[in-house]
């Protein structure tokens, strides 16, 4: 690792500081939520338009936009400053709520998504960027594990809030509540936030992200292939492969040439910069792509009602809330993340482990047990590979690297999706009896389902449990694979405010 200073923070005032870091939360708040709360509510929504085979094209469209521009967003903030970067990014992503919320179609709809995700995915990268320019590396470490927190609170009361406010105001003001905080949080960030203008000239590589942007825009369309053209291998989708390979590769030889390319190919030399993304991406499996299976499991298997099951997942947001705090408290302290990628990726193996041998009948206490373990595995690690790659690094660079890794994560989260949904249909698929009551499985909803007779409810539940069983084993093995990366991890020590990472270079390299 090269010598390295370590800039002072931008604000020095404690309390500037925490309110500016309040503001952060509430954009971040208010773009991960957005992800969340549609799906509730998407049932009015096409209930109001029609067109039920575009109803995957809702989350589909956010999810495409967010990921193509991240990597973009990064650079950007590098190379202009963060502060107007990011004020951009609040400002496209309110003026696309205010659209989404006046939709008069669902083409307009989707289009108005799509211009959400275009500032949504500059508010997720630059706000782990712009904290990294507010904190020195260990305080980050501990405001790191709080804007974890702000994602996963939000994954958790997205849907509940969805459903509750397109009941009491109708669907549109769960996007037009997104205008005024967006104009609250502007205010704040334009009065609050200092501009530190970068000293070089900005040049920028179009070629790089244009073709980054249809890589990643392949990625997801590929992995979302079974809902938009009804099977997960198909002509289309097999073409979206082919696109995304060849853009990948004129990528990385347009990279090379880059004088400032949108992700600086010398990052992937540093070890720790590739494993960090590598833990990123299973991390995002393994807990953003599994909420929704784990939902359904639980109420498919266990007879629990929506609301019910609910509130099992109050245990896992609880273990996830102690595993944050703890990492980040002690990171912040000792200066070294590596142990908690190895401990976290270890819970959610074992969690995933004994899922994989959960039956129909297994005590509630005991899946309750396994949900906390694995929110205590996914908080110990939450924040580890944003506050690894910042480290590792240079400088002029952190903007590019975060938007690496906020990508690689809801890159491997995709991915996941697909990879567990193709799990499950084809595990229902092979079932041969026929039960009474049920014409099809796949279209059991929980209410249905607690109004079928005892043996048919049974026979149902034994079916998904058979069914999730190999879907929790791929996920052990997701995790298993983080776990090895994270085996592998430099054991490097987070430098303080001033102090050069000479020192941390030396332990990194005696360790080898």
């Amino acid at each position: 690792m090269d010598m390295q200073f370590v800039p002072a923070p931008l604000v020095t005032d404690p309390r500037r500081r925490l309110i500016l870091f309040f503001f952060l939360m509430t954009a971040m708040f208010m773009a991960t939520l957005d992800n969340q709360i549609v799906s509730t509510a998407l049932p009015t929504i096409v209930g109001e338009f029609g067109h039920l085979e575009r109803f995957g094209w809702i989350g589909s469209a956010y999810l495409l936009s967010l990921s193509a521009v991240m990597p973009l967003y990064g650079k950007l903030g590098d190379l202009f400053g963060r502060k107007y970067v990011m004020m951009t990014a609040i400002t496209i992503f309110t003026v696309g709520s205010a659209v989404c919320g006046l939709a008069v179609s669902m083409d307009t709809l989707i289009a108005a998504r799509v211009l959400q995700g275009l500032g949504g995915g500059g508010i997720m990268v630059s706000i782990f960027a712009v904290n990294a320019d507010l904190f020195e590396p260990r305080e980050r470490a501990r405001y790191q594990s709080y804007s974890s927190l702000v994602l996963m609170a939000s994954g958790a009361i997205g849907p509940v809030l969805g459903g509750t406010m397109s009941d009491l105001f109708g669907w549109r003001s769960i996007f037009l509540v997104n205008v005024p905080i967006g104009f609250i949080v502007l205010a704040g960030l334009a009065f609050m936030l200092p501009y530190r203008k970068p000293h070089r000239r900005p040049k920028m590589d179009y070629a790089g992200a244009l073709l980054l942007a249809m890589t990643t825009t392949s990625i997801v369309l590929a992995t979302d292939s079974s809902e938009l053209f009804g099977a997960l291998i198909s002509p289309q989708s097999v073409g979206i492969v082919a696109f995304g390979v060849i853009c990948a590769v004129i990528w990385v030889f347009t990279e090379r040439r880059a004088p400032e390319p949108i992700v600086p190919l010398q990052l992937f030399r540093n070890s720790t910069f590739s494993l960090l993304l590598v833990i990123s991406i299973m991390g995002g499996a393994i807990a953003i792509g599994m909420v929704n299976y784990l939902a359904l499991f639980l109420q498919t298997t266990t007879g629990l009602s929506p609301s019910a099951a609910g509130l099992l997942f109050i245990l896992l947001t609880g273990g996830l809330v102690c595993g944050s705090l703890t990492a980040g408290r002690i990171i912040s302290r000792t200066g070294r993340y590596k142990p908690f990628a190895i401990a976290s990726l270890t819970c959610s193996a074992t969690a995933f482990a004994l899922l994989s041998q959960v039956h129909a009948g297994t005590p509630i206490a005991f899946i309750g047990a396994i949900m906390m373990l694995h929110g205590i595995g996914i908080g110990l690690a939450q924040q580890v590979p944003i506050i690894g790659v910042q480290n590792a690094a240079p400088a002029r660079d952190v903007g590019a690297a975060t938007g690496s890794v906020t990508l690689s994560r809801m890159g491997g989260a995709s991915i996941a999706i697909s990879i567990y949904g193709a799990i499950i249909a084809s595990g229902l698929g092979t079932v041969g009896i026929s039960i009474p009551g049920v014409a099809d499985i796949e279209q059991l909803t929980p209410k249905v389902m607690a109004a079928l007779p005892e043996p048919s409810r049974q026979a149902v539940a034994d079916i998904y449990a058979a069914a999730f069983s190999p879907l929790f084993m791929t996920s052990c093995a997701i995790a298993l694979i983080g776990l090895v990366a994270a085996i592998m991890l430099k054991p490097v020590q987070l430098p303080r405010a001033g102090e050069t990472e000479k020192p941390q270079a030396a332990t990194a390299e005696a360790a080898e």
